[in-house]
């Protein structure tokens, strides 16, 4: 019967009937060693699925390869999620995966970025969804290899180490969905954006108001979190108490725009339409349950590091793509009457 534990080298030498020094040098590439005796490791290896220590592998000078991710928010769904896809590719491909979390309310300069590396020259990938990110990923020095996960470029000539996800095209489609329930216009709830340019999940919700003839009111600023969503929201119902139909720039926004509305007195759908973006875990489970776009961050962060891993190996196999956005229509958007705002 097989150990519960993971077997260790001198299991291997063991098996093999070698002292663990010569499963070592076989591990290592070591050319002395007889070619009897290395089938015979190599075979006990895989019949115990021994896996060799990565730290041991670079003690004995063989290099083990590994990268850094660096982001401004490790708590953020979309960051989270990201990071999770690109440490099950990385792990896949053999890569170790360091993470270095920025100061979003302070900007790195190019030494301090280059002094969290964890070597000289190594591999990074930016999760550049917001500016601390989006600033990082300037600054690298030009010779370390770099991929980024980035908002939807607004020209026709992306870099092609950028990957994203089509947001803008979301957010005019989740408006339209607005719109075709009755609502005449609707409001935005806006994150902020990664660079001086506006957010694209705004820029496709102003996309849907232009298309139906709309004039579309001023987008309220509303952070990242359900805290800075919530005051928000109020700031947004204060100022047009009239609203009927609200996009939000993502699920936390969206929690603190429900919170608000009951504050307010307004019954979340029949008075009130909400829309989040992302679909968290959480977003199925409020009561009402949200309407929000689904979004596949986790395939887009394996999709990152496949395009880096192909940068530095072009032999290197490709990752899938990720799915496209989705709107998932759940209760909290509902028809809006004659004469809704």
């Amino acid at each position: 019967m097989r150990s519960l534990q993971e077997p260790t080298i001198r299991d291997v030498a063991r098996a093999a009937g070698v002292s663990y020094q010569t499963v070592s040098r076989v591990i290592n590439g070591n050319e002395r060693v007889a070619e009897a005796t290395r089938r015979r490791v190599q075979t006990a290896i895989g019949e115990l699925g021994y896996r060799p220590n990565r730290a041991a592998r670079e003690l004995a000078g063989k290099a083990v390869r590994s990268l850094t991710v660096l982001t401004s928010d490790t708590s953020l769904y979309g960051n989270a999620t990201a990071l999770r896809g690109i440490e099950e590719a990385a792990r896949t491909a053999g890569f170790a995966v360091s993470i270095s979390v920025l100061d979003r309310h302070a900007a790195p300069d190019a030494e301090e970025l280059r002094a969290r590396l964890v070597r000289p020259g190594e591999p990074v990938i930016v999760i550049a969804f917001d500016a601390a990110g989006a600033r990082a990923l300037e600054l690298l020095p030009a010779d370390v290899p770099v991929t980024a996960l980035v908002e939807r470029p607004p020209g026709d000539d992306p870099d092609p180490r950028h990957v994203w996800l089509d947001d803008r095209l979301a957010a005019t489609r989740a408006t339209r969905h607005l719109l075709g329930l009755g609502h005449r216009t609707v409001h935005c709830l806006a994150l902020p954006s990664s660079t001086a340019r506006t957010a694209q999940r705004t820029e496709g919700w102003l996309d849907a108001l232009r298309e139906a003839g709309v004039d579309a009111p001023t987008p309220v600023e509303g952070g990242w979190t359900p805290r800075s969503g919530h005051l928000a929201a109020r700031t947004l119902l204060e100022r047009h108490p009239d609203t009927t139909a609200v996009l939000c720039g993502n699920d936390d926004l969206a929690l603190g725009m429900l919170r608000a509305a009951r504050e307010a007195g307004r019954r979340v759908p029949d008075e009130l339409s909400v829309v989040g973006f992302d679909d968290t875990p959480a977003s199925a489970y409020l009561a009402p349950a949200l309407t929000t776009v689904r979004l596949d961050f986790e395939g887009l962060g394996r999709t990152c590091f496949g395009l880096l891993h192909r940068l530095l190996d072009p032999s290197a196999p490709g990752q899938e793509p990720c799915a496209e956005p989705e709107l998932i229509v759940r209760e909290s958007s509902g028809p809006g009457g004659p004469g809704t705002g």
